[in-house]
């Protein structure tokens, strides 16, 4: 998508306005007509054709002079007699409701409820917007720009021009009522600010919005996660950080998986420093280990061989593997320092990759140089990929359908990814750092309960994430959020992976209150269910929301209690897929504030 999506034209409206047009021409050649053949009956009024041209134009200002004699007048003349004055009031609605068009918006959007908010001048606020507005969504957007009349018209949603980080700016958008909000401008402390304003906003008692604020800096992008995860149950928001890069990244494998070539290992190939290349290396290993996961029983699929080739190369791979030390459970990892030039084409001889990503830190030159290297197109299986930010219009003169492919694709061996287009997916964004903490959860519990032998599809929760009740995914997201309270008792926070094992003592705090964190679990889980309404029952009715386990901590059986103990003790692991780590600042503090699931 390199163009803005737009809406379709109301050709109703088109039609309108041509007829209007229709109806005051006629009125105009009618006019003239019966005017120029009023001159011989009426001499001392109508001189000469601009006597004619005067009084036909007279018509529009609902009066003409020849009109004070008595008649008869030519047919013509009155049919424009009644066709020029109703052609002036189509004109002046028109007009009015151009000039009060404006104000019709502001109105539409300060009233308007259940739409998307969108806050930024930045190219990606006006992308992510266009596409939510192609999918369906009503869209309000916000920038300090002002918009046009043709922009309105182009785009089909509304717009309020102000400054997004104002109160008084947003409310006028529907803030309160919004039931999601993107801030997306190119300085990241504005959208901080937008962040706060909103926090502020929709305070009160009905289902507040998501939050998605934009960081420009992936590292810092990963440290703002992790302050907010400790702070998750202190605000209503439901509120997450993201980077362009690992939207874009999880987008791809969606899009494009890779496959297992049958006989021999998967192999890939990674160069450049490119800012793409850590977060595509960390997505890769995850999209293989999910594949894994999704093997038939008795199918062994060989772990995935990735190729790192930059000056940096084994710096950067020992940065990844520290931080997600998952990745080398699934991958067989090697690293080659040396420029793209040196090392790429010289390793491609010892045999094809199933896929190749360039990334370039400068998109231009490294674009030149896959077009300009055909041993990189004969060593790729599938396809080589080029990440790019500043040219989605040369993608898709590169990727357009069958109709409008302007450049070859080297038969297909050619791809150029443009990373902002891919990154404006709501759904992907929408799967926050809670909702795929929540999954992690999920499948954690999965595989303990196929250890305990029971079979998938047995009970509710024996299903995979997609195919799970909203209510526990709720109950997931629910536990997620109330981290926040288990390591403000511990004493720990979470702080991005940057090497080694973590903080042991942070393990030994978990294992030491393992029974207390477990009650508290328990006990949250208990309110949560008796909010929506469940009570307790000798066996589990998701029609009548009785389950067995709704009573005190003492009374559960064993290997109840032993389940809420297993979801303690994943913690740090589920932490450390993500690349975070928990680390012991102090013994012990009292809690001082609770996640919503708490309250009551």
């Amino acid at each position: 998508m390199t163009d803005p999506v737009v809406g379709s034209p109301r050709r109703a409206g088109w039609w309108l306005r041509g007829l209007f047009g229709v109806i005051g021409l006629t009125a105009l050649v009618l006019g003239y007509v019966g005017f120029e053949s009023l001159l011989p009956a009426q001499p001392e009024t109508v001189h000469d054709r601009f006597d004619v041209l005067y009084y036909d134009l007279q018509l529009f200002v609902f009066g003409a002079e020849p009109f004070q004699n008595p008649g008869p007048y030519p047919w013509q003349l009155q049919v424009a007699r009644f066709a020029a004055p109703l052609f002036t009031l189509l004109a002046v609605a028109e007009a009015s409701r151009l000039l009060l068009a404006a104000e019709s918006r502001r109105l539409r959007a300060r009233r308007a409820r259940d739409h998307v908010l969108v806050c930024g001048d930045s190219q990606f606020a006006r992308m992510l917007a266009d596409r939510l507005f192609a999918d369906g969504e009503r869209v309000i957007v916000v920038r300090s720009t002002p918009f046009g009349p043709l922009e309105y018209r182009r785009r089909r949603y509304l717009g309020v021009t102000g400054d997004p980080t104002s109160a008084e700016v947003l409310r006028g958008a529907g803030l309160p009522r919004a039931h999601t909000i993107y801030a997306c401008g190119e300085d990241d402390d504005r959208n901080h600010a937008i962040a706060n304003t909103a926090s502020r906003l929709v305070q009160g008692g009905r289902q507040p919005p998501r939050v998605y604020v934009l960081v420009n800096d992936s590292e810092m992008c990963l440290s703002l996660q992790a302050r907010r995860l400790g702070a998750a149950g202190s605000s209503r928001l439901r509120l997450d950080y993201f980077h362009v890069d690992d939207v874009a990244a999880r987008a791809l494998y969606r899009h494009h998986p890779l496959a297992g070539p049958a006989g021999r290992p998967t192999r890939v190939l990674i160069a450049g420093t490119g800012s793409f290349r850590r977060t595509l290396l960390t997505e890769t290993a995850r999209h293989w280990r999910t594949r894994r996961a999704e093997t038939p029983a008795g199918v062994v699929l060989p772990p995935l061989r990735v190729d790192l080739v930059a000056p940096d190369a084994g710096t950067e791979l020992e940065i990844a593997t520290s931080r997600y030390p998952f990745m080398t459970t699934v991958c067989e990892l090697t690293a080659y320092d040396s420029d793209l030039d040196g090392v790429a084409l010289a390793r491609l001889g010892s045999g094809r990759y199933d896929r190749i990503y360039v990334c370039a830190p400068e998109e231009t030159s490294g674009l030149q140089f896959v077009l300009d290297s055909p041993a990189l197109w004969q060593g790729a299986e599938s396809c080589v990929f080029v990440p790019v930010y500043r040219q989605a219009a040369l993608a898709a003169a590169f990727h357009g359908d069958s109709r409008h492919d302007l450049l070859d694709e080297v038969h297909g061996k050619l791809r150029l990814y443009p990373v902002l287009t891919h990154a404006c997916d709501a759904r992907l964004i929408g799967d926050d750092l809670t909702e795929r903490l929540a999954r992690l959860i999920h499948e954690r519990y999965l595989d303990a309960q196929r250890r305990a032998g029971r079979r998938p599809g047995s009970a509710p929760a024996m299903v995979d994430w997609s195919r799970l009740p909203e209510s526990l995914r709720r109950a997931n997201r629910a536990h997620v959020q109330d981290i926040a309270a288990k390591l403000l008792d511990l004493g720990c926070v979470v702080a991005p992976r940057r090497g080694g094992t973590g903080d042991a003592s942070a393990g030994e705090a978990i294992d030491d209150r393992i029974e207390e964190l477990a009650r508290l679990e328990h006990e949250r889980w208990c309110r949560e269910r008796r909010g929506e309404g469940w009570t307790y029952g000798a066996f589990r009715d998701d029609v009548q929301q009785r389950h067995p386990a709704l009573r005190p901590w003492d009374e559960l059986p064993d290997d109840l209690q032993e389940q809420n103990r297993e979801e303690i003790r994943v913690l740090p692991e589920v932490l450390s897929d993500s690349g975070f780590a928990l680390i012991r600042l102090a013994p012990g503090l009292p809690a001082q504030r609770r996640g919503p699931a708490d309250a009551g």
